[in-house]
């Protein structure tokens, strides 16, 4: 079971990304505010859960959080600013848009910027650890994964229905053999390691 919170009697908001390690695609970051009480024994790291549990968790987080909400970086702006700064900067869009002002950030990972003048905490593995975090753990990966599903309709030779925009070995073998998109992050080794041999016969 995770933990509620990390200091008690104080609003902490719970964030964390998804599609860091992606070549396509924003990365998206969602932050979010459980109410004091909150449990659910299937809350757990998204990574760790089927994706009909995500999206039906998604729809609990929603319904009871005190606030959430979901912030983006699109690949240009990866592309210019990295992804590390580019993964911070949509955690600091999601904490702008909630609707209850936290007084402590809990941060999945060990980097992250000063928002404002809010005090945070950044924890590795936070969303193994803590509920706040899974949270927006889910949040973040189904949001993720809607834009990504809408955008395999536009191009479906890059199989991201599957893949999400991940290095997969379909993903890299689509890029050599059709070339990239509008939406593929130019400032990342979308190739692999040069050492792959493409054979499209």
């Amino acid at each position: 079971m995770l933990k509620a919170y990390l200091l008690p009697n104080s609003i902490e908001a719970g964030l964390d990304e998804a599609g860091r390690g992606c070549l396509a695609g924003p990365v998206y970051a969602a932050a979010v505010i459980l109410p004091p009480g909150f449990s659910n024994e299937l809350l757990n790291d998204s990574k760790q859960l089927s994706e009909k549990r995500r999206y039906e968790l998604r729809e609990v987080i929603e319904r009871e959080a005190l606030a959430w909400a979901v912030g983006v970086v699109d690949n240009e702006e990866i592309d210019q600013i990295n992804i590390l700064r580019a993964s911070i900067l949509a955690m600091h869009r999601a904490v702008d848009q909630l609707k209850v002002r936290p007084e402590h950030l809990l941060v999945d990972g060990n980097r992250f910027y000063t928002y404002q003048d809010i005090p945070h905490t950044t924890v590795v593995k936070g969303d193994a650890k803590l509920m706040s975090i899974a949270a927006a753990s889910i949040l973040a990966k189904t949001y993720r994964d809607d834009f990504m599903l809408e955008a395999h309709r536009q191009y479906p030779q890059y199989h991201w229905d599957s893949n999400k925009g991940y290095p997969a070995k379909a993903h890299r073998l689509a890029i050599a053999r059709y070339g990239t998109t509008p939406l593929h992050r130019r400032s990342f080794n979308l190739l692999g390691s040069g050492q792959m041999e493409f054979d499209f016969d």
